[in-house]
């Protein structure tokens, strides 16, 4: 027996069709991860902070994030860490039998209106210099290449500095290569704990948590992990609440010898 082919609804064939061009986007959208060349000499700030990072008066990002000021512009990142990095966090799937599908860059979502389906895009990205700053950012839009950019540019405008160490028992070695300790952060349902980890174990933790962590800086670290994991947005900010957490704690002057703690960069 043949089995005869489904014939396609015209809804099925424009969602076929609008997942195929963001197959082809995201080919492309990775093919160019790599950081553009930065455009600050073309800058025109708009704000204090901005004008201060252009005239020379802050030459170090600590200085903004010490003090708690907002950044507005991401060119103000772009000028003070130009090792800064960027990478993407693959928080959609495509669409397959039984939750098979891919991961994919962006998440598509649809309206349903009298006039058809109205796709929109989210994306998720990751900047840091791996030096003890990391930031990330959610943008969403109704194509996928303005989502991307409008990830960057949020993740540009969150960096925070974090504490690195060597929290582990098992080392001891006052190397910047693990985190000084135990911390736990919560998105949603999702709860991530990290541990130190002795010098060589690697990052024992999610894939795309392990893009944050490497753009912190960060080198060996365990983790467990609870809760609805499989939603890679909270488990993303989940991770990224845990970093915040370790420049929070009170840590004693004994404490910071002991273990090597820096926070920032070097």
């Amino acid at each position: 027996m043949v089995r005869e082919k489904k014939k396609l609804t015209k809804e099925e064939e424009v969602e076929r069709e609008v997942s195929e061009e963001v197959e082809e986007k995201e080919e492309e959208t990775l093919k160019e991860v790599a950081k553009e060349p930065s455009l600050i000499e073309r800058w025109q700030p708009k704000t204090a902070l901005g004008m201060k990072v252009k005239n020379g008066e802050i030459k170090n990002i600590d200085e903004i994030i010490d003090k708690g000021l907002r950044i507005y512009e991401p060119e103000i990142a772009d000028a003070l860490l130009p090792d800064l990095t960027t990478d993407f966090i693959l928080i959609g799937q495509a669409k397959g039998k039984f939750g098979g599908g891919q991961r994919r860059l962006f998440k598509q979502t649809q309206k349903k209106t009298k006039e058809g389906n109205k796709p929109k895009f989210s994306a998720m990205a990751v900047v840091g210099d791996g030096n003890g700053h990391v930031g990330i950012g959610l943008g969403k839009s109704k194509e996928t290449l303005p989502a991307r950019e409008k990830a960057i540019r949020r993740a540009k405008q969150n960096l925070i500095k974090i504490r690195r160490g060597c929290g582990s028992w098992e080392c001891a070695c006052k190397e910047l290569h693990s985190i000084p300790f135990v911390v736990e952060g919560k998105s949603g349902s999702v709860i991530i704990r990290l541990i130190p980890a002795p010098k060589g174990t690697g990052l024992c933790v999610e894939k795309e948590c392990q893009k944050i962590l490497k753009a912190a800086g960060i080198k060996d670290v365990f983790s467990k992990t609870f809760g609805q994991t499989r939603t890679k947005i909270n488990l993303a900010l989940a991770c990224f609440d845990a970093l915040k957490k370790l420049i929070m704690v009170k840590v004693k002057p004994k404490a910071v010898e002991k273990l090597g703690i820096i926070e920032g960069s070097k």
